[in-house]
């Protein structure tokens, strides 16, 4: 028994020293992206984008299910962007509310024929309507397909463009995102076949007319919490890895896509949980299989704003969610571990995901309850234990307040220095005690996965259609 648990705490300790290095290697490989990135900029002029011929048209694609509460700013801010080329396509999947009512009201919709050729699969298009308002507006209205996946596989049925921008209906883009976005495209189309960009919390901050009229740091604390989590993740963790083109998930909240490459691997998994993991993995799948050179990217400053859960209730459905659909995605495409085709996909950021994403709940939560006995028991000194503790607590938080200062030093989106304070003062709860209410919620998607619950269970919303989102 002594033995057992000594081995135990020793695998903990060295996976907790691997978890932070590898934290600490992304945050520097971060910064120096960031760095060239900024730099890289100072030779582009997003003008010249947007008055350009040569722009290749974009199709937005939008699935809408029950989002009456913020239809009609998310869409009145498609149609206000800057680029030169646009169509949109927003997916009305089978909605119980007035979404697509308050899309015939606001844009003023009529009924169309149209000939579609079903290139991937989606559930019955029921009609489709254009906006005599804005001809770049077409709505679809089809049956519920059980999933997002399956109300963009719809719009990319649809889309004419040769690049797809996926983006929720629920979202606000800044208006030059587009164009931001298309930057690394404009500059290597024949290699750049995917790029996301950053998602970022909009409670708290003004919307009027469809546009983000004030940034303002959210005032509940599981809110501010969520926007140092969101830092971390994109400015830190997919910035690193997109460095060494092994970005492994573009938000399904705001991306870019060619169109031939996603019809080519089957659009979206209808049944994917995490649709937006599972066709990126896909598309690194497929290229790799072909031996072709691509690169799949990601822009800290081509922005969207997305309202997150309010409410512990809701915000551990999501995370449920997110874990079930990484488990998912993991499972579709195991054979890819370690085979030398998927080079350092099936080498490197399959496995990071294996064992320090999927398997981190379980590892967590297990190895808390080890330590504990074993401090109980005598087997660890208490001494070591709170050192311990106290590192690994401290660690963390220095990544989490490195994520938040490098926003300040380079993006500046929080123009008030009480709201820097705030939130880093809020990087304090973010390791304790957040993250293990964190692992506990993953820990549910997993068991949720293990028995057969794949439903999408309803998250609360105050919606976009008000002055401000708090």
């Amino acid at each position: 028994m002594i033995h057992l648990l000594n081995t135990l705490n020793y695998t903990l300790f060295l996976y907790y020293v691997a978890c932070n290095l590898i934290y600490l290697v992304a945050l520097i490989v971060a910064i120096k992206a960031s760095v060239a990135h900024q730099r890289q900029l100072e030779g582009h002029r997003l003008h010249w984008i947007n008055d350009s011929p040569m722009a290749p048209p974009i199709t937005l694609i939008a699935p809408a299910h029950n989002e009456e509460l913020s239809i009609r700013v998310a869409i009145r801010n498609l149609m206000n962007l800057d680029y030169p080329e646009l169509e949109i396509i927003v997916v009305n999947d089978g909605s119980v509310d007035r979404t697509l009512d308050a899309l015939k009201d606001e844009f003023d919709l009529y009924p169309i024929r149209v000939v579609r050729i079903q290139e991937v699969p989606s559930a019955v298009v029921r009609a489709t309507y254009k906006s005599r308002q804005d001809p770049r507006l077409w709505v679809i209205d089809k049956e519920a397909g059980g999933s997002k996946a399956d109300a963009v596989n719809a719009g990319l049925n649809s889309a004419t463009s040769p690049y797809v921008c996926i983006v929720d209906s629920d979202s606000i883009l800044e208006r030059d995102a587009l164009l931001r976005i298309m930057i690394p495209v404009m500059a290597d189309p024949k290699r750049v076949v995917g790029v996301g960009g950053i998602i970022r919390v909009l409670n708290g901050s003004v919307i009027e007319k469809g546009r983000l009229q004030r940034v303002r740091l959210p005032r509940k604390g599981i809110e501010m919490i969520q926007v140092v989590e969101y830092l971390r993740a994109f400015l830190i963790g997919r910035e690193a890895w997109a460095q060494g083109n092994m970005m492994m998930i573009i938000s399904g909240a705001f991306g870019l896509f060619r169109t031939d490459l996603v019809r080519a691997v089957g659009g979206y998994r209808a049944r994917a949980i995490g649709e937006d993991l599972d066709l990126v993995t896909r598309l690194h799948r497929y290229l790799l299989d072909k031996g072709a050179d691509y690169q799949i990217g990601f822009l800290p400053d081509p922005v969207c704003w997305t309202e997150v859960p309010s409410d512990l209730r809701s915000l551990g459905r999501q995370r449920a969610r997110w874990q079930k659909g990484l488990l998912d995605t993991l499972l579709s495409n195991h054979d890819m571990l370690f085979r030398p085709r998927y080079g350092r996909i099936g080498f490197l950021a399959l496995p990071y995901l294996w064992l320090f994403e999927l398997f981190a709940p379980v590892i967590e939560i297990g190895g808390i309850g080890t330590i504990l006995l074993a401090v109980a028991t005598g087997v660890l000194n208490h001494h070591f234990f709170l050192q311990f503790m106290i590192l690994g607590y401290a660690f963390a938080t220095m990544i989490s307040i490195g994520s938040v200062l490098q926003e300040e030093i380079t993006y500046k989106r929080y123009n008030q220095w009480q709201d820097v304070v705030r939130l880093v003062s809020v990087c304090f709860f973010e390791h304790f005690p957040y993250r293990q209410l964190h692992m506990i919620w993953r820990l549910q998607g997993l068991w949720q996965f293990l028995r057969g619950d794949m439903t999408w269970k309803p998250l609360n919303r105050q919606g976009l259609d008000s002055a401000k989102v708090t």
